[in-house]
Parts: C-alpha cells; sequence; structure tokens
C-alpha cells in the first residue's frame, strides 16, 4: 500500500518544480505570477509539516500546516484575480483561512474529532477551487486560445469535486479513522486527489502566463507602438475578413485613407520628436472616437486608414468630421506636446485630410483603397482640412 507520506513528498517536489518554473516568468511581470510564487512556498512548507504528523508537535503539524495550506490557496485564488484584471484581494478567503484555523483548534483540543476537521478543510478547499475554475471559464479574454483557460477550469474543478466528495465522506461518518496518516485505500485516493490538485494548477498557472505573454508578443507585432494603430500587415488581414463578412452579411463597409496635414513641416521646423508626438496625438484621437468594431491601421509614416463596418456614408462622415475636430481641440486643451503647430497649419491645431469610399459590388480591398486614396488626393487638391468621398458617393466636407 502506497504511503500517504510519500505521497505528499511527491506534492513538495511538484510545488517546488512549480516555484522553479513560475519564478523565471517572474521577470516579465506578469500580473498574478508573484502570488503563485509566493502560494507555492507557503504549499509546500504545509505539506512537509503534515507530512510530519507522525512525529508529533500538533500546533505545528496540523494546525500550523492547515492554516498554511489555506493561505496558499488563496493566494492562488487571488493571484488568478489579479491575472484577469480583478480586485486582488478576496476577503471571503481570507476570513476563511481563520475559520479554518479556529476550527482546526477547536476540533483537536477542543472537541477531538479528525472527521469534523477533514470536512471543514475539505469545504474550504473545495469552494476556493470551484471559484478559481469559474473566473477561468469566464474571464478567458476574447479572441485568445481556450485551451490554457479550459485546463484551469478542469483541474481546479476536478480538485473541488475531490475535496468536496472527501468532506462529504468524512463529514457524514462513511469513513472512521483515528489520523490522517493511515495507509487505507480508500485515504490514500482522496490524498491524491485532493492535493495532487496543486501542481496540475501550477501547470495551469503556467500554461496562463505563457498565453498572455503570447499575447504581448502578437500586440508588438500587430500593433504600432507610437500611435496604437495596427501595422499594415494586421489591418490588411482584418480588413479582408471585415468585408468577407460584409459580404456575406450584406451590411455596408467604409474605408477612409487619412494623412495628416503638414507632417512634414512639422519634422522639418521641429525635429521628429515633435512628428512623434503629433502621431501620438492623433492615435489618441482617433481610439477614443472610433467604435470596438472599427478597424484603424497605420499604412506608414503620417498616412492611416480607418474601416468602419456596417454603417452608412452620412454616419462614416460624421465620425471623421467628429474626429478632425478632436484633432484641431489639440491647442484649446493645452496640449504642449505639440510645439509649433500654430505656424505647421492654417488653423493652429491638429488637421488631417480624408478620403473615403464605400464597398461596391465587385471591389476588393485593394480597389477600394485605391479609390479612397484618389478621394485623398482629391482632398488635398481642395486645399486639406476636410473629407472627400469617391464616385459613386462623391461628397465634400468642408473646413469646420
Amino acid at each position: 500500500m502506497l504511503d500517504p507520506v510519500n505521497i505528499l513528498l511527491v506534492t513538495v517536489l511538484s510545488s517546488i518544480m512549480s516555484l522553479a518554473i513560475l519564478g523565471s516568468l517572474r521577470p516579465a511581470r506578469i500580473p498574478g505570477v508573484s502570488r503563485w510564487i509566493g502560494a507555492y512556498v507557503w504549499a509546500s512548507v504545509a505539506l512537509v509539516l503534515t507530512g510530519l504528523q507522525r512525529m508529533g508537535m500538533p500546533v505545528l503539524t496540523i494546525l500550523l500546516s492547515n492554516t498554511l495550506l489555506a493561505i496558499a490557496v488563496t493566494r492562488v485564488l487571488e493571484g488568478c484575480r489579479e491575472f484577469f484584471g480583478l480586485p486582488e484581494r478576496a476577503p471571503l478567503a481570507r476570513i476563511g483561512c481563520g475559520v479554518v484555523a479556529l476550527g482546526i483548534a477547536w476540533w483537536y483540543w477542543i472537541e477531538p474529532s479528525l472527521a469534523a476537521r477533514i470536512a471543514l478543510v475539505s469545504a474550504f478547499h473545495a469552494a476556493i477551487y470551484a471559484a478559481i475554475g469559474w473566473m477561468a471559464m469566464r474571464c478567458r479574454p476574447s479572441g485568445r486560445p481556450v485551451y490554457s483557460y479550459r485546463f484551469v477550469t478542469v483541474s481546479a474543478w476536478l480538485g473541488a469535486f475531490a475535496h468536496g466528495l472527501r468532506g462529504l465522506t468524512y463529514g457524514t461518518g462513511l469513513i472512521e479513522q483515528s489520523t490522517l496518516m493511515v495507509a487505507t485505500p480508500l485515504n490514500v485516493i482522496w490524498l491524491a486527489l485532493g492535493i495532487l490538485v496543486l501542481p496540475s494548477l501550477s501547470i495551469g498557472m503556467v500554461l496562463l502566463a505563457h498565453d498572455r505573454m503570447a499575447e504581448r508578443l502578437e500586440h508588438l507585432a500587430n500593433r504600432d507602438e507610437l500611435t496604437g494603430a495596427l501595422t499594415r500587415r494586421a489591418f490588411v488581414a482584418q480588413a479582408l475578413a471585415l468585408i468577407e463578412t460584409a459580404r456575406l452579411k450584406a451590411t455596408p463597409v467604409v474605408l477612409a485613407i487619412v494623412d495628416i496635414d503638414h507632417f512634414k513641416a512639422i519634422n522639418d521646423h521641429f525635429g521628429h520628436a515633435a512628428g512623434d508626438r503629433a502621431l501620438a496625438h492623433f492615435g489618441r484621437v482617433v481610439a477614443a472616437g472610433v467604435r470596438d468594431t472599427d478597424l484603424f491601421g497605420r499604412l506608414g509614416g503620417e498616412e492611416f486608414a480607418l474601416l468602419f463596418p456596417a454603417i452608412t456614408r452620412e454616419a462614416a462622415v460624421m465620425r471623421l468630421d467628429a474626429l478632425r475636430v478632436a484633432a484641431l481641440a489639440v491647442r484649446r486643451g493645452g496640449d504642449a506636446a505639440l510645439p509649433g503647430q500654430e505656424q505647421a497649419t492654417p488653423h493652429g491645431g491638429l488637421t488631417f485630410s480624408a478620403g473615403m469610399a464605400m464597398l461596391q459590388p465587385g471591389d476588393t480591398l485593394a480597389s477600394l483603397m485605391a479609390r479612397s486614396d484618389a478621394a485623398l488626393y482629391e482632398a488635398k487638391t481642395r486645399g486639406r482640412d476636410r473629407v472627400v468621398a469617391a464616385w459613386p458617393d462623391a461628397c465634400t466636407l468642408p473646413l469646420s
């Protein structure tokens, strides 16, 4: 028969390995990792103390070990909350740690009952693991691969089930024993299922951390660091998919090519740092003024593209005009990041010209961009700081 102490030893070794792996991820500053590392430190200490129960010292091997293990799983929960962008502290779980400590003391020294202690500890762990599983399932970022999050959910819920069933069997008197370290088949099974969930969750934590790092790398590859816009390649890829969806659903699409006015003058007269600040300001204006469903990409230099799905021509023109007004308000907003705009543009603020075109039957993304670009050229020849729509939807929005 497998000795319960051996199970604890294997779990301690697994926790130490988890610490090494999670520790290697700490420099990446992924939310929650530091709390997970702390959790496995406490768990390792708690399991070592639990394995020493046969040596006596119940204050350390029973009271302190169970309390530290409760703190460890609470830290895992709080690490998950931090990872998913929720308030880190879990007050109910922290109160539960205190309840566990008081219950262990009561049912060991006041009214001795191993069954009651096991039922209490198992109920606490079941609740924590159930919360972790629910969080991983409900808080997965949209668009991310599901494997890591499902692994955590399944591992946590299996742990919750094992602890819940263990607490039920002991709490209802179906199992009677005098010490936790007795080597009976059922006790070994419960210990294995209940304790080995920590190593399983550690694998899940590592998977979550790697998914977050992959997300960061994808963001760096697909986003322009200065403006927050999609890179040209990412914009084209997403625009092609969006246009195909619009064709299937027979919904309108408007593409606008936008060029910041007099940008070369900003760089020539005030330096590239001022030009960078102008680009960053423009990126903030657009990000604040478009919908989540719209695409915003940087085609190169001071030229950008905006793709508006499910929108009328008139609504697209109004949205672009609102962006022009917001960009022009830079001086009125007191943004000192754009020195020289008073001399660089006629209106003393950041302005842009835009050419727009609606998706027509037979259009490709290339032809749609070509018509928008031609409309942009016309906007510039008419004096800049305006929106011009391409034929057959020709219209011009004059200076505000």
